[in-house]
């Protein structure tokens, strides 16, 4: 065996191994995101508008550290705390399943300040009429809603505390209480005021709200005070933990919450790994019925770049610290394109190699042919789409980035699989001469259809499919958009059996929710969704469970989302895409030397995109954050195929310098034509399997790829060729 192919060998080796050893185990290389595996992510918006100077500026980093504080006290593992801009911050709790709790330890400011009640009934009559004297504030009671009139300037405050723990009174009913301990100035101010006071009320207040009001018996010089409210003993700790961990520098308000239960990760889990099976099965089955040992070794590729790309995410915190390998179903849709891309480059090498063997040349030859011819249509595809993840990456928001992550490095993965590793298997058969020929099976012989002469047809087609989906959008209006980019919150319960609709609409009622939504799923109608504009699931949860208290009722999911958050999200998807599509503008018109060839490319792709939303539009199905993660694999596929019949109509007008562009169009779309529809099939495998098994989740998702792809495939020979034709210089002869 030549030295140079032991070499080869040994390199692939090397990496396979790095990369295997990145991968397993792989629940402890690889995290699993929230969306599968259940848990919170909160954006949190810290409000500085009443800081300046320094104060504003340094409000934030103060407010991620009293967070991470608090958290760690509430004994989270696997957190993820990280500022996001001047003024959000970003919390994920992996495994947090009680909502109430998590957002009151996170989010309560936890100012505490102590406050002489005024003792004139004049002045406090006058403040109850709304006449409220200068100096002074009017407050209430949380227990007994009693009013009290407070003087506005607090005698202390909360950053005099040392410590905060719970006790329980020596009453009869033995109740928790929240003792504080001070500072030895704060206790001797503490000392000073209660002496002064004596026989006066002492409010306590927290966050502008009054905890309690004693009476001052005596002067307290031990310097410690107690809340009481008739806490619950979990309540009671929650308090004690945010005073001991400190106040917040400034108030903060939740932008955006997503919340899911257990039992929908679980299910979420299950659900996409069987997808994922089902459709990898399809696939290898059919590279290995359809091309037989070239198609054991295309699978062969397609195992061993899966375990790169997994690889790739356990090696990501080595070259980023801090950065941690983490699952979601975004990440999965780039997982699935680039396999995708990994399918079409082995197809197109596949059929290089026939097409090198029907011109006569030996198996070694149209082996080393086949890849030299099929490289240039890979390597455009594939650095196109990289441009585009780039620039998801610099655009997008969580969900897009991940998406743009996992795809890097399917990509790389795929051209290095594709490339490098099954050429050197073929080497290696060759070299032991255990191969002799590489029969294949050939559903798609030579074509000679003229789909030029056709283009006025699918053009009409087209704008028709469009302006439907563009007249159905419109006409539905906000309606079409999740919550992700209109705001709102949305509940999704799990019932023992299938509820009456009605019975519900009766308990959003009760609690003033009339206006509220509901949906309830064919596939499974013991699952209801209920979208409502503010947030009442506690009322709600527990109303429900008293109307059906046998129906053992699961929260699957939250989602609460801003409008603030929602249009902004909505504006990123929107950057994201145009600056993806602007790249790869830009790139195809460098590499193919025409302008002409990128925009038909970029027209040819919105046009997937747009008939892939307007299908959901259509269906009544709700565009979301996934919903253009499925737009974005749409445009990354479609490009891919466009490109081949670019770099075909490339070779031919070197080949065939006689020909009119419309012939030379023409006779690259039937030569490449085979290879599009295969590769189009083989992935619909992939997305079909996800539409059947992947879950209520998964289903807007895979049936935008679904329509998504078969318009791509539509647009690459129907519109995208036909384009280049319509603007070139050279026209039709």
């Amino acid at each position: 065996m030549e030295r140079k192919l032991i070499y080869k060998i040994l390199f692939i080796l090397g990496v396979v191994g790095l990369f295997s050893y990145y991968a397993f185990p792989l629940d402890k290389r690889i995290n699993l995101g929230l969306d599968l595996k259940g848990g919170m992510h909160l954006l949190l918006k810290v409000d500085t508008s009443h800081l300046e100077g320094q104060a504003k500026l340094d409000a934030c980093d103060r407010a991620v550290e009293v967070i991470r504080n608090r958290i760690d006290e509430f004994g989270v593992r696997e957190t993820s705390i990280q500022k996001q801009g001047e003024d959000e911050i970003v919390v994920q709790l992996p495994g947090v399943t009680d909502r109430e709790r998590a957002i009151d330890i996170i989010g309560k400011t936890a100012m505490l300040e102590f406050k002489i009640v005024s003792d004139d009934s004049a002045k406090l009559k006058d403040a109850l009429a709304g006449t409220v004297p200068d100096g002074y504030e009017l407050k209430y009671t949380l227990d007994e809603n009693e009013p009290l009139l407070l003087e506005k300037k607090a005698v202390l405050v909360g950053d005099a505390l040392t410590n905060a723990e719970v006790r329980f009174d020596q009453s009869q009913f033995n109740e928790p209480i929240v003792s504080l301990q001070f500072n030895a100035a704060g206790a001797k101010k503490f000392s000073e005021i209660t002496a002064a006071n004596v026989g006066r009320r002492l409010a306590i207040v927290l966050d502008g709200k009054v905890q309690s009001a004693p009476r001052i018996r005596e002067a307290i010089p031990s310097g410690e005070a107690v809340i009481t409210g008739r806490f619950d003993a979990q309540v009671a700790q929650d308090l004690a933990l945010i005073l001991r961990v400190g106040a917040l520098p400034a108030p903060m308000h939740i932008e955006e919450e997503r919340t899911v239960g257990p039992l929908l990760g679980q299910d979420s889990i299950n659900k996409g790994v069987k997808a994922c099976l089902v459709g990898c099965v399809l696939v290898f089955i059919f590279m290995l019925g359809y091309y037989f040992l070239a198609g054991l070794i295309s699978d062969i590729a397609l195992l061993l770049n899966l375990i790169i790309i997994l690889g790739g995410l356990g090696l990501l915190p080595v070259f980023f610290p801090g950065v941690s390998a983490t699952l979601t179903l975004p990440g999965i849709a780039g997982i699935a394109l680039s396999l995708g891309m990994a399918v079409d480059a082995n197809v197109l090498i596949n059929e290089r190699i026939r097409e090198e063997l029907t011109l006569g040349r030996n198996l070694r030859t149209a082996i080393s042919n086949g890849y030299s011819r099929a490289f240039s249509a890979i390597f455009d595809s594939n650095l196109t789409t990289l441009i585009a993840a780039f620039l998801l990456f610099q655009f997008g928001t969580g969900p897009i980035r991940g998406f743009a992550v996992t795809l890097t490095i399917g990509l790389l993965a795929s051209m290095f699989t594709a490339i490098v590793l099954t050429r050197v298997i073929f080497e290696i058969l060759l070299n032991l001469g255990w191969i002799k020929g590489l029969p294949m099976l050939k559903f798609i012989g030579e074509t000679k259809l003229d789909f030029i002469g056709k283009r006025k047809i699918f053009y009409a087609l087209s704008v028709i499919v469009i302006a439907v989906g563009i007249f159905s959008y419109f006409k539905k209006g906000p309606a079409v958009y999740g919550i992700d980019f209109t705001g709102g919150q949305l509940q999704e319960y799990s019932f023992k059996s299938v509820p009456s609709i009605d019975k519900v609409r009766e308990v959003l009622k009760d609690i003033n929710l009339a206006d509220a939504t509901i949906q309830q799923f064919k596939d499974n109608p013991k699952v209801v969704l209920i979208r409502t504009s503010e947030d009442k699931n506690q009322i709600l949860t527990n109303k429900l469970k008293e109307v059906f208290p046998n129906e053992d009722i699961q929260i699957l999911k939250i989602e609460r989302v801003g409008p603030v958050a929602g249009k902004n999200l909505k504006n990123k998807a929107i950057l994201a895409l145009f600056w993806s599509l602007v790249g790869i503008l830009v790139y195809v018109s460098f590499r193919f030397k025409h302008i002409n060839f990128a925009i038909a490319g970029v027209i040819a792709l919105l046009h997937d995109v747009l008939v892939s939303m307007g299908f959901l539009v259509i269906t009544n199905r709700q565009i979301d954050l996934l919903s253009v993660t499925a737009f974005l694999t749409i445009a990354g596929y479609s490009i891919n195929d466009t490109i081949v019949i670019y770099d075909r109509v490339r070779e031919n007008t070197r080949l065939y310098r006689k020909l009119s562009l419309k012939e030379l169009i023409n006779l690259s779309v039937n030569q490449t034509l085979g290879r599009t529809l295969l590769t189009s099939g083989v992935t619909l495998l992939v997305v079909v399997a996800f539409l059947l098994y992947g879950g209520e989740v998964l289903s807007n998702f895979a049936f935008a790829l679904f329509v998504g792809f078969i318009a791509g495939t539509y647009s690459t020979v129907f519109i995208a060729s036909p384009l280049v034709l319509a603007w070139s210089r050279r026209g039709a002869k």
